[in-house]
């Protein structure tokens, strides 16, 4: 199980856990044949506001949650992790076979360390300034052990982190540089699915930050299983 799929799963069973006490609490104070419930004052507002109903096909032993707002410092998964992580869900259900979200949204920074690690390659990833990001990596081209440096725009594209580079250096001669400029390209271009994710979760939008690529994933029907 991967380290963001453990996170949401773990906090969202000890949010039902809070749930389920908060539940028993109260049956406790409204009705004063049970023990404990003596002393207990009313709250103000408790009841001002009415429960939604449930979905018509939730099953009996099944736990519901209209909205969860789950927050992280850091996720840790075996590609990597992530930080600063935001996750919103809709409709989330606690059945027999584990944990069901019907919309999950994950905002999360993926640190660009991480991020070259999932590339793979010898690739390296850092911010170049102005919302662009960087890529460096060495390969042999006519021979010779050359280092190549890019900078492009990032995109979400088809679910992927998408990196087209809009200037390559070579470190050589410009001409040089002109006539390799194809090839080289190709060699920095990145087309990457963001690993460590809940199957059904895909990019939608990515900015460059300081710390990393600053991510936004979004899912239906995602399933988390124990």
């Amino acid at each position: 199980m991967t380290g963001v799929r453990t996170f949401l799963l773990g906090l969202v069973t000890g949010v039902l856990a809070v749930v389920v006490g908060l539940a028993a609490v109260v049956l406790v104070a409204a009705d004063p044949g049970r023990p404990g419930a003596a002393g207990v004052p009313p709250q103000p507002g408790a009841t001002s506001r009415p429960l939604p109903s449930p979905p018509t096909d939730l099953r009996r032993g099944e736990t519901w949650l209209q909205a969860v707002v789950l927050d992280s410092s850091a996720v840790l998964t075996s590609d990597g992790g992530f930080r600063d992580v935001h996750a919103t869900g809709q409709d989330v259900r606690m059945t027999s076979s584990g944990l069901r979200a019907g919309t999950l949204r994950l905002v999360a920074t993926l640190p660009f360390d991480a991020a070259a690690r999932q590339v793979g390659r010898g690739v390296q990833l850092y911010a170049a300034g102005g919302g662009k990001a960087g890529v460096r990596r060495t390969t042999t081209l006519l021979g010779r052990q050359v280092q190549v440096r890019a900078t492009g725009t990032v995109r979400a594209v088809g679910g992927q982190l998408v990196i087209e580079p809009e200037t390559v250096d070579l470190g050589g001669p410009e001409v040089l540089d002109a006539a390799l400029s194809a090839t080289v390209r190709r060699l920095v271009t990145i087309r990457h699915t963001v690993q460590g994710l809940p199957a059904g979760m895909r990019l939608t939008h990515v900015e460059v930050t300081d710390g990393g690529f600053r991510a936004t994933l979004d899912g239906t029907g995602v399933v988390l299983t124990g």
